[in-house]
């Protein structure tokens, strides 16, 4: 990770290296705090952020489903990152929005300690390397399942459901392979480690669906619309795991990985990334940087500075390093 100047926490711009909690903070004890992966393109408009809004929604959505009050609202967050990218001089980044609870508490019903909120902003390539976009990835079907709806909340993009994520990355990293692929609690195939998963069957896109405890993706969502705007069909159902192994094609998409395409699962081949992934591939990667006039409405660009003439009145620079009042 490379660190940039700033980082946006509780409405203020503080230095990188300042920007840090309390070590009895809930949030590190318990896991309770939200978060979102977003990315900022460089556009021959400039930067745009992907999807802006529905992450912020989708925010404001785990916060609920755990019972925290933002003290921000989406708006004042996608004010504070569009400024915090233009503080860093990014045109391109890797943006984590993160709602945790902070100092205060350490009991389990923790509603006095405070909700604190942090925006980073940073650069990073593709998270499962450059190369796998395109010559794709070997992956493992994890022996971990996907934490249950009954016992969780797999809707919800919540700090501790990652334990179960970071379990299955690590098995099928230390077994040797690029990425893993989890099942859900009734044996169905649900999600990769930090991705969702499509295959191609019969010339079909089919995909596992809401019920099989999968995190339903914001790249998701875009890779469904677009493989329907260019004539596919595209299911949603329970997928058995052989279907991993007897699919014509399968890929991976989520906000770090993009979309990359597998070419191996368990030892068993699927050969070189095929002509549907490489068609909706080539798609959603023009959507992603505005090559793609119809899904323009998807990038939320982050406009220059008005140009304001130096005032006396103001405050220094270390005074104004930029302040948010919490929503009410």
């Amino acid at each position: 990770m490379d660190p940039v100047e700033l980082i946006w926490r509780n409405g203020e711009f503080l230095p990188w290296e300042e920007a840090q909690t309390h070590v009895l903070s809930h949030g590190l004890h318990y896991g309770t705090g939200v978060f979102e992966g977003i990315r900022c393109y460089e556009t021959s408009r400039g930067p745009a952020i992907f999807r802006h809004h529905d992450h912020l929604d989708r925010l404001e959505k785990s916060a609920e489903l755990y019972y925290l009050e933002l003290p921000y609202s989406a708006e004042e967050i996608r004010g504070a990152t569009h400024e915090l990218l233009r503080r860093n001089g990014l045109s391109s980044a890797y943006i984590r929005p993160l709602a945790y609870r902070g100092y205060g508490s350490l009991g389990l019903y923790a509603k006095d300690a405070p909700v604190d909120v942090i925006v980073a902003a940073f650069p990073w390539g593709a998270y499962l390397g450059e190369e796998s976009k395109n010559g794709g990835i070997r992956a493992k079907v994890s022996s971990w399942r996907r934490i249950s709806p009954g016992g969780s909340i797999p809707h919800a993009k919540a700090s501790g459901s990652y334990l179960n994520s970071i379990l299955a990355k690590t098995e099928s990293t230390n077994a040797g392979y690029d990425e893993a692929i989890l099942l859900d609690e009734r044996g169905f195939v649900c999600e990769g480690s930090g991705e969702n998963i499509f295959l191609v069957r019969d010339g079909q896109i089919v995909t596992p669906p809401q019920v099989a405890s999968i995190l339903d993706g914001i790249n998701r969502k875009s890779v469904i619309q677009i493989a329907r705007d260019l004539g596919y069909a595209v299911v949603e159902r329970d997928v058995a795991r052989a279907e991993l192994y007897l699919a014509e094609e399968v890929f991976l998409t989520g906000t770090a990985a993009e979309l990359v395409p597998v070419r191996e699962i368990d030892d068993h081949p699927l050969g070189q990334p095929g002509e549907i992934t490489r068609h909706v591939q080539a798609k959603f990667e023009d959507a992603l940087t505005g090559r793609a006039e119809e899904y323009l409405e998807w990038l939320d660009f982050v406009e220059a500075p008005e140009a304001a003439a130096p005032d006396s009145s103001e405050a220094s620079d270390s005074e104004s390093i930029g302040r948010i009042t919490p929503a009410a």
